[in-house]
C-alpha cells in the first residue's frame, strides 16, 4: 500500500512579509528622491539649512614679522582612482576629476635679521643689509575656484551614498591638489621673485631716508 506523500508549504508568516515590503518601499522611496526618480520628493522632503555656529573665538594673536613679496597661482587637475581587489570597477571602485585652485605666497621672515646683519656707514649714506633666504607658505586652495568635475563610482559605492551623504568624499583629491600644488609652487621661481622685489622694496624705503647706496644681499 503506497503511502501519500503530504507536501508541507513553508510559507513567510505574514509579519515579515509586511517587514520586506515596508524595506522594498522605503529602498525605492529613497532611491526616487536620491536620483531624482520620482518628481517632486526631493522638494516636498527636502532639507533646509540653518547656521546656528556661535561667534568665532578668538584663541591667541601671533605677531608676524616676514614679508609676503610674492604670491603664485596655480591649478592643477586631480585625477584619482580607487580599486578593490578581486571586484570590478562597476562593483566596487571610484574614480575622481578635480580642478584644485590655488595660491603660494613667497616671504623673507625681516624678523630673523639680527644686529650683525645691517651695516650702516659713518654718515649713513650707505646701508648693506644680510637677509635669509625667501621661503614658501602653505599652499592654500581656493574653494570657490576648485570643483570635482567628474565622479565615478561602482554599484556598491552608488548604493551607500543612497542612506548618506560622505562630508569627506572629496577631502582625498583636495589634498592630493594642495601637494601638488606646493610641488609646482617648489620647481617655480617664486622664491627668486619674492627676494627681487624685496629688495626694490628696501631700496625705495631706505632711498627715502636719504641713504645713496643700498646693497641687500641673501643667505642662510
Amino acid at each position: 500500500m503506497t503511502t501519500p506523500i503530504k507536501r508541507i508549504n513553508k510559507r513567510m508568516p505574514g509579519w515579515a512579509k509586511v517587514v520586506s515590503a515596508l524595506v522594498l518601499v522605503l529602498v525605492v522611496f529613497f532611491a526616487g528622491i536620491r536620483f531624482s526618480v520620482l518628481p517632486g520628493l526631493k522638494d516636498l522632503f527636502g532639507t533646509e539649512t540653518n547656521d546656528r555656529s556661535g561667534p568665532a573665538l578668538l584663541q591667541s594673536i601671533q605677531d608676524m614679522s616676514r614679508y609676503d613679496a610674492a604670491s603664485g597661482n596655480f591649478q592643477i587637475v586631480v585625477d584619482l582612482e580607487k580599486d578593490a581587489k578581486f571586484l570590478p570597477d562597476a562593483i566596487r571602485g571610484s574614480r575622481t576629476l578635480y580642478v584644485g585652485a590655488g595660491t603660494v605666497d613667497a616671504y623673507v621672515d625681516l624678523g630673523k635679521v639680527g644686529e650683525d646683519d645691517i651695516t650702516v656707514n659713518g654718515d649713513r649714506t650707505s646701508a648693506t643689509l644680510r637677509l635669509p633666504h625667501a621661503a614658501l607658505g602653505k599652499p592654500s586652495l581656493d574653494p570657490d575656484r576648485s570643483y570635482a568635475v567628474s565622479k565615478q563610482r561602482g554599484l556598491l559605492d552608488r548604493l551607500g551614498d543612497i542612506f548618506s551623504d560622505n562630508p569627506n568624499s572629496e577631502q582625498a583629491v583636495q589634498k592630493l591638489a594642495v601637494k601638488h600644488i606646493g610641488d609646482a609652487a617648489k620647481d617655480s621661481e617664486l622664491t627668486a621673485r619674492a627676494e627681487t622685489n624685496t629688495t626694490g622694496m628696501l631700496e625705495g624705503l631706505l632711498h627715502s631716508l636719504g641713504f645713496k647706496e643700498v646693497k641687500v644681499t641673501y643667505g642662510a
